[in-house]
């Protein structure tokens, strides 16, 4: 009797189990879809993969198969993000150039006196190319395109003249001052901070052969840095002889 008692609660608990309703996901599956759901990071992490592909490839070798396995996103929420693989570089270039106008603000250059605010500008356009060499990428890969990506960016076009006015301050401040000689237009004072170290870095193989120097070497890049200072402090000294 007692065996027949066991086998049937036995058959009731299976069938309980049967019955009891499955969990529609497995903690990893959980995990996933928590990431789907939320918009931000999937769009940062298409951005970033999209960031190295267009970066390697270019916009015309770039896939959005490799994108999407990258970012761990499907293509589906690629096209439903950014609408194309035009529309997506245009938001990595946009990101990249708001990146470096982001990093500047942080130097807090008002609170520091004309000349050392200048310096600090020299120094982190350097190091900042450096570190992020697939800026100057984008660049060349943009002029390619004759920026037709980058007109479209509302967003540069309220950002980059308050950049301008921050370099036009420190030059009001040091033309004030009596250090700075008057006359110096901002625009033209950012473009050579950018192309003395432009031209080095995105020349540095070609240069290292026609001059016969390591350019890349770390001696060479404190020398070149350090050249780029004073090349800036003498463009806007009001004395040039000092």
């Amino acid at each position: 009797m007692a065996t027949t008692e066991n086998t049937g609660d036995s058959a009731l608990a299976r069938r309980r189990k049967a019955e009891k309703p499955k969990s529609s996901s497995t903690p990893r599956s959980a995990s996933k879809l928590a990431r789907q759901r939320d918009p931000d990071a999937t769009k940062g992490r298409i951005l970033e993969a999209a960031k190295r592909e267009f970066s390697r490839a270019g916009l015309g070798g770039a896939r959005v198969d490799s994108i999407a396995a990258r970012a761990k996103a499907n293509k589906r929420m690629i096209y439903h993000y950014f609408n194309s693989k035009e529309d997506l570089f245009t938001a990595v270039l946009e990101d990249s150039y708001l990146g470096i106008r982001a990093a500047e603000r942080s130097l807090a250059l008002d609170g520091l006196t004309p000349q050392d605010a200048l310096d600090a500008l020299v120094r982190f356009t350097w190091r900042y190319y450096l570190e992020n060499p697939e800026f100057l990428t984008f660049v060349n890969s943009e002029n390619l395109h004759k920026a037709r990506h980058l007109r479209k960016s509302k967003a540069l076009a309220q950002e980059y003249p308050r950049f301008i006015e921050i370099v036009q301050r420190i030059i009001d401040r040091g033309v004030a001052d009596g250090v700075f000689r008057p006359g110096i237009d901002a625009v033209q004072l950012n473009i050579t901070i950018a192309a003395i170290s432009y031209y080095y870095l995105t020349n540095r193989y070609t240069g290292s052969i026609v001059y016969d120097r390591d350019l890349m070497a770390k001696d060479r890049l404190e020398e070149r840095l350090e050249f780029n200072v004073e090349t800036i402090r003498r463009l806007v000294r009001a004395d040039p002889s000092a």
